[in-house]
């Protein structure tokens, strides 16, 4: 790497802005990490939050030589305007047409020609074909399961946004019928597969079996998520099997549907889900040979992330070269 005393050259700045956190950190334009910092946003909103990730730009900034020019890629967990740098971003109150571009070059200097914004999804993926699981390939899926879920869906090396950057929103898919009132808030998939969906899965399985006295029956409703689900899976609690067989089914099927679309080299699993999730990734593929186009499917590799949580990270640095 390229040093002035302290101070990084020839660097690209990454902010991925999550919906607890902020995440920084300063690449060489290979993709080496130099320097990272996290900072929580504390429920911070609106101006403030804004304000968050524009401090945590300044301190990177302080690590790098002045240049006017320097890049800066941001993540961020919602839709992108580009045409703006408006965003919208549904954990953040006040993130609505939120004019994040304009803010970041008037806290910090720089021009709003060198920040460029991507959402989460497209970070994602842009981060795991340069430097992760699906390193170099021209067409590859990143499905993120963690609160929501969401796909990064990249063919012909390109970034699929769709008209709104909306493109990628799995939570939505239409997995089974019929319609229920129930799938309103979230989509159907995201019922029932999401982190919040398998833990409301198991509250729901309670709620209706008042005979059921296993582990989880000593909890309260309210604090019942998936991590009580994934801890007691191996134990053989008859609710974790229930729930996480139709997590299963709905991983398998969805991640079917899109390879028969898109006809992907890789499908890199993700998110704060996979995860403890990473041990049925056998399972959701077997799932998946049952409902996807023959030859598609057995083209296509179902892998775990290389990048963790750091994948939009790295997408956010590569964002500034494409």
């Amino acid at each position: 790497m390229n040093l002035v005393g302290e101070t990084y050259i020839m660097s690209i700045i990454a902010i991925d802005i999550g919906g607890t956190k902020i995440s920084g950190a300063v690449f060489t334009p290979e993709g080496t990490l130099l320097t990272r910092q996290k900072r929580l946003l504390d429920s911070r909103s609106g101006e403030q939050a804004g304000q968050l990730a524009a401090d945590v730009l300044i301190d990177l900034l302080r690590e790098t030589v002045e240049d006017r020019d320097r890049m800066v890629g941001f993540s961020v967990p919602g839709i992108v305007y580009p045409d703006t740098g408006r965003i919208w971003a549904p954990n953040i109150p006040g993130w609505e047409q939120f004019p994040l571009r304009e803010m970041i070059a008037e806290k910090t200097g720089i021009p709003e020609a060198c920040i460029h914004i991507g959402s989460d999804r497209t970070c994602s993926i842009l981060g795991e074909v340069w430097k992760g699981a699906a390193r170099g390939s021209s067409d590859a899926l990143f499905i993120a399961v963690g609160t929501g879920i969401g796909v990064g869906i990249m063919v012909n090396g390109q970034i699929l946004h769709g008209i709104s950057d909306i493109a990628g929103a799995a939570g939505w898919m239409a997995l089974e019928p019929p319609y229920h009132e129930k799938f309103d808030g979230c989509g159907c998939f995201e019922y029932y597969a999401s982190g919040t969906g398998i833990g409301n899965r198991a509250v729901d399985y309670l709620k209706e079996h008042p005979e059921y006295q296993g582990p989880m029956r000593d909890k309260k409703l309210a604090d019942l998520s998936a991590y009580d689900v994934f801890q007691h899976y191996s134990e053989g609690d008859p609710v974790s099997l229930k729930v996480i067989a139709k997590a299963i089914e709905q991983w398998g099927m969805a991640s079917a549907n899109l390879v028969s679309l898109l006809n992907p080299h890789k499908v890199v699993w993700g998110g704060g889900i996979f995860g403890p999730a990473l041990q049925f990734l056998p399972d959701i593929y077997r799932e998946a040979l049952r409902w996807a186009q023959p030859l598609s499917i057995r083209q296509t590799e179902f892998v775990a992330s290389e990048l963790g949580e750091d994948a939009a990270l790295y997408g956010a640095a590569k964002l500034t070269q494409s």
